[in-house]
């Protein structure tokens, strides 16, 4: 396959065996669609599957299993400790091999429709394909569970759903579809029965209290396994991984005198997780993901098969008269060389963490720099729907979403980059602090580019809750920005 996108949709059902066997066979009766793993907890009543496929098969499968589910899940006799708003309560599309964020931004609006369309229920589209600011973040449209989102789709204007009713379906309540990168479910049980010690605990570790970065966590009770338990999504692993999440949990256990009885991944983890959580463990100095063997081999097989771009090709087509690839992508690729001139340095100074962060963001700003062009293309095909057309200013909002989103997330992580580089001019030898400076003008060249076009974009926007999020972002990379200026 060239393409292939992962699903991972999560059910309110952990407990009927028969249910669960449904829901796969719904999948895997599906063409060109693997099951990749399924799981269900009784005490978290729910069921998660992990897909893959290619796109259009992909939205085939997730149809029918939600058809599935559906008919067979009624919640309204659904008693559990995990939070929902639907019989199936969330279908995140992930791009895996030859896709983008944006071409999952389209698959979650295909689905999206016919769900709204042929089930009748409401669907809310969150994180990236998101077309309002409220509807973000996953534990927004949560709060307050069913009850709560049925009193703001009546009441506010800003809850109206994307799609179906507005109203909650009966039986199944919402949906909520969207598109996210790699998501890690990452659980650690406690020996107590006092699910206070474990909201505690979760509230002390999580990114919206004060805690970890990319760290979501409730408390729970494991009634059936007599426990507790702190549930959390690992949102970016490559900011905080699982084994510093485990850590934190056993730290803030043992303060309250808890034993830690051991911990479980629900789901799927990318290999760079484990590399991550392993080197942190083992305090490695170093561990770069092309030391696993099987990596290796990988990528060796792969570039067999499909040779990479060469820079001489991408200058070419930069130098075409066509509006892409064009500045944005340059401007990645400017981030990207600069980062990986910053590995240089830091392999030289052997600082392990320094490296292994520096060629994430290389990596990061690597891929931005398509995604960039698939951003500029998609909006330019939104733009020419005709104007007639009722979802066009949806279609729009999505599409200057994420070209907006796209140059500021390489101001975001060019800055990152160079502030690596202030710290590393003093640990190198004076030979190679000129190769440090070069890196450090082009980190700063690459971020100034991002926001550029950013600041442009942003006034294209009508979303004005979507415009003060993103000017948010705007002014703290300026900040970081000028910074970086006050250091050359």
């Amino acid at each position: 396959m060239d393409q292939i996108v992962e699903c991972v949709p999560n059910f309110s059902e952990g407990r009927n065996q028969t249910t669960m066997q449904a829901l796969i066979e719904a999948v895997t009766s599906t063409a060109n669609v693997a099951l990749l793993d399924h799981s269900m907890d009784p005490d978290h009543h729910r069921a998660v599957l992990t897909l893959c496929g290619t796109p259009g098969a992909i939205v085939e499968a997730a149809f029918r299993a939600v058809q599935v589910a559906t008919d067979l899940i009624d919640l309204r006799t659904h008693v559990g400790v995990h939070p929902r708003v639907g019989a199936t309560d969330v279908v995140p599309f992930i791009p895996i091999t030859g896709t983008t964020m944006q071409d999952c931004v389209q698959l979650a609006t295909q689905l999206g429709e016919r769900v709204g369309r042929e089930l009748e229920i409401p669907v809310f589209l969150y994180e990236r394909a998101a077309a309002h600011a409220d509807h973000v973040r996953l534990e927004t449209i949560r709060r307050g569970g069913l009850e709560g989102l049925a009193h703001r789709i009546a009441s506010d204007p800003n809850w109206t759903p994307d799609f179906g009713p507005p109203r909650l379906h009966p039986s199944a309540g919402a949906i909520v579809i969207g598109v996210r990168p790699p998501l890690i479910a990452y659980n650690v049980n406690l020996r107590c029965t006092d699910v206070d010690v474990a909201r505690s605990i979760a509230q002390a570790i999580r990114h919206s209290n004060g805690g970890l970065p990319h760290l979501k966590a409730i408390g729970v009770e494991l009634r059936s396994r007599g426990m507790i338990q702190v549930a959390m999504n690992v949102t970016d692993y490559q900011v905080t991984s699982i084994h510093t999440a485990f850590q934190s949990v056993m730290t803030e256990a043992v303060k309250r005198g808890v034993e830690v009885a051991g911990s479980e991944l629900i789901g799927l983890v990318p290999h760079a997780a484990l590399d991550h959580a392993a080197a942190a463990s083992l305090k490695l100095d170093r561990l770069d993901s092309s030391q696993i063997l099987e990596t290796r081999i990988a990528e060796t097989m792969l570039r067999k098969d499909e040779p990479e771009p060469t820079l001489s090709a991408f200058l070419a087509a930069v130098a075409e008269a066509k509006p892409t690839p064009a500045g944005g992508s340059v401007a990645a690729l400017v981030g990207a060389l600069a980062a990986s001139l910053g590995v240089m340095g830091a392999r030289l100074s052997q600082q392990s963490d320094s490296t292994i962060r520096l060629l994430e963001l290389s990596g990061q700003l690597h891929r931005l720099i398509q995604e960039d062009s698939d951003a500029y293309n998609t909006l330019r095909d939104a733009y020419n729907i005709p104007k007639t057309h009722p979802d066009r200013p949806r279609i729009v909002s999505v599409a200057l979403q994420r070209a907006t989103e796209v140059p500021l997330e390489i101001a975001e992580a060019a800055c990152e980059v160079g502030r690596y580089f202030d710290a590393l001019r003093e640990k190198v030898k004076p030979a190679v602090r000129s190769d440090l400076t070069v890196g450090f003008t082009m980190a700063i060249a690459a971020a100034q580019s991002g926001l550029s076009t950013a600041n442009t974009n942003i006034n294209y926007h009508i979303n004005h809750d979507l415009t003060h999020l993103f000017q948010a972002r705007i002014a703290k990379a300026t900040a970081n920005l000028d910074e970086l200026r006050a250091l050359c």
